[in-house]
């Protein structure tokens, strides 16, 4: 019997993962049988993520750098992988949020370079991975986001602005790409134990005048079911995402959190 959500055979670009989200993903696609190019800024970074790739399996894991800060040079790693690796079967749109603060005391450019690193980036890997997806007639792009496109996060107004952008960026993909056997979606994380949130957590602290514990226990508060997420979690979504069993989800807005937007 064909396991349904099995990654044997497949090929799947993972960026952002050295840390965090990213690399839980690029371990669990690993464990389903994908063979993993990974993406990332830091070499360090990279190299240890690949080793721990090799251990989970033998199959030819591939990294490559690139600083999502450098739309052009971005775009030109993002060709010259899909040409090395020959095939790409699933990819994994995923950046680190925008710095924290309102979105009236943002600068415009501030906007301007989360949109570049954000939808510029994710638009230069869909455009270098799509024809081979078509090709192959299977095709996975899954873009991590964030619950705030559904409700905005106080004190998030760039992230909140782009990560909005990216849904419907992501929906107008799916009805494009969609007869090509090429699904897009979103995941939506909710408060994740990773080190972006550990940053939001002391810098709300620090202008509330507040402990980290303190913040912590608020957010926890909002949450129905009661805890963070572990970026495993995550992972496992996006898992039966990229598999053959989601063959006919395209286009949603898939949350993880808990059930804190049920909540509100």
């Amino acid at each position: 019997m064909i396991n349904a959500f099995s990654l044997e055979g497949r090929t799947a670009v993972v960026c952002g993962a050295t840390q965090g989200i990213g690399r839980a993903a690029a371990h669990e696609f690993a464990r389903a049988g994908a063979r993993i190019a990974i993406v990332g800024r830091n070499e360090d970074g990279l190299a240890k993520v690949l080793a721990e790739l090799r251990e989970i399996s033998p199959l030819a894991h591939e990294s490559f750098c690139a600083d999502f800060s450098d739309l052009d040079a971005t775009e030109r790693v993002a060709h010259a992988a899909v040409a090395k690796l020959g095939e790409v079967h699933i990819l994994i749109n995923n950046t680190g949020g925008p710095a924290a603060g309102s979105a009236i005391e943002a600068r415009p450019r501030d906007y301007v370079t989360a949109m570049s690193m954000h939808i510029g980036c994710a638009q230069a890997w869909t455009q270098a991975c799509a024809p081979v997806m078509r090709a192959a007639g299977y095709g996975r792009i899954i873009n991590v986001t964030s619950t705030s496109v559904m409700t905005p996060i106080k004190g998030l107004g760039v992230s909140n602005t782009v990560r909005a952008a990216m849904a419907n960026w992501t929906k107008t993909l799916a009805s494009e790409l969609g007869r090509f056997g090429i699904t897009v979606n979103n995941v939506m994380p909710g408060f994740t134990k990773t080190a972006r949130l550990d940053a939001l957590f002391k810098g709300k602290a620090s202008r509330g005048g507040m402990t980290v514990d303190e913040v912590e226990r608020d957010a926890i508060a909002t949450i129905p079911a009661g805890r963070l997420a572990d970026p495993r979690e995550l992972a496992l979504a996006m898992v039966f995402l990229a598999s053959p069993a989601a063959s006919y989800v395209n286009g949603v807005n898939l949350p993880v959190d808990g059930g804190r937007l049920a909540a509100q």
